[in-house]
């Protein structure tokens, strides 16, 4: 298949989950905590499979695997959040997305982020760059001081609020705002189209950034970790993300907020000696 046809199929299939969820949106209210503050409903299983099988369909043979039922994490394989933002989803707030992304050998390929109820895809693929509903995207060209970065609280690592709450701090003194709108995939989509200009969480799922940070990148803008590697944050979750200024003080600030952390740590275990 060739890099359009995959593309093709990405949007088909993502299409094919947010139908699910509009179908159902307002009419569940309630779903299993899997951990806290992290859901999971019905309609997050049915949007994988609606996503699964229009993938077989599209694109045979390629390897799947979704954030609620697995599946197999291959050299090439598509990486799926078929409901990010259950939560939102739950409480009736429409900003929720369907990710879709081809990794190759450790990097995005191909990324799509649909969200279904505000009438809205972004896509992207390796050198051809980032789109929505037919527009081509960059990244801002804001200065830090007007910037507004996105966020979301490291529900999942609540042990890591010590660097999370530095890093918010210092990011609420340095840009003009924040903003938590509790979707990562649309976050990361936003930052691509230029309404936020920077993105920084910790400990996201693979299928939470895969096909977002393609987007970004594609955008002109800069993805890396905490500890500005260029690849790690596909799997560690650790992610800066934003244009190329802005990039540039949120890993500064990173740096700054992960030594002031450690500094501590090695003070109050000298203290305890």
């Amino acid at each position: 298949m060739t890099p359009d046809d995959l593309l093709t199929a990405a949007v088909r299939a993502a299409e094919a989950g947010g139908r699910v969820i509009v179908e159902s949106f307002g009419e569940v209210r309630r779903g299993d905590a899997k951990a806290p503050g992290d859901y999971v409903t019905a309609v997050d299983h049915a949007s994988e499979d609606a996503v699964r099988e229009s993938l077989a369909r599209d694109a045979p043979g390629v390897a799947f695997f979704g954030e609620e039922q697995g599946g197999t994490r291959a050299a090439v394989g598509w990486i799926v959040d078929p409901l990010d933002g259950t939560a939102n989803f739950l409480h009736a707030f429409p900003a929720v997305g369907v990710s879709v992304a081809l990794v190759e050998d450790g990097v995005p390929t191909v990324g799509v982020v649909h969200a279904p109820l505000l009438g809205s895809t972004w896509t992207a693929r390796t050198g051809a760059g980032a789109w929505r509903d037919g527009r081509r995207l960059s990244v801002s060209e804001r200065a830090p001081g007007e910037a507004i970065c996105g966020t979301g609280f490291p529900f999942k690592a609540k042990a890591r609020l010590p660097e999370y709450l530095a890093m918010f701090e210092a990011c609420f003194r340095r840009f003009e705002d924040l903003r938590r709108p509790g979707a990562a995939s649309l976050d990361l989509a936003w930052v691509a189209e230029g309404v936020f200009d920077g993105f920084f969480e910790l400990g996201l799922g693979v299928w939470d950034v895969a096909a977002g940070a393609l987007l970004i990148r594609e955008a002109g803008g800069v993805v890396t970790d905490w500890a500005g590697g260029d690849r790690a944050w596909l799997e560690s979750g650790d992610i800066l993300a934003g244009a190329g200024g802005v990039h540039a003080v949120l890993a500064e600030l990173a740096a700054d907020a992960l030594r002031g952390v450690g500094d501590r740590a090695r003070q109050e275990a000298r203290q305890e000696e």
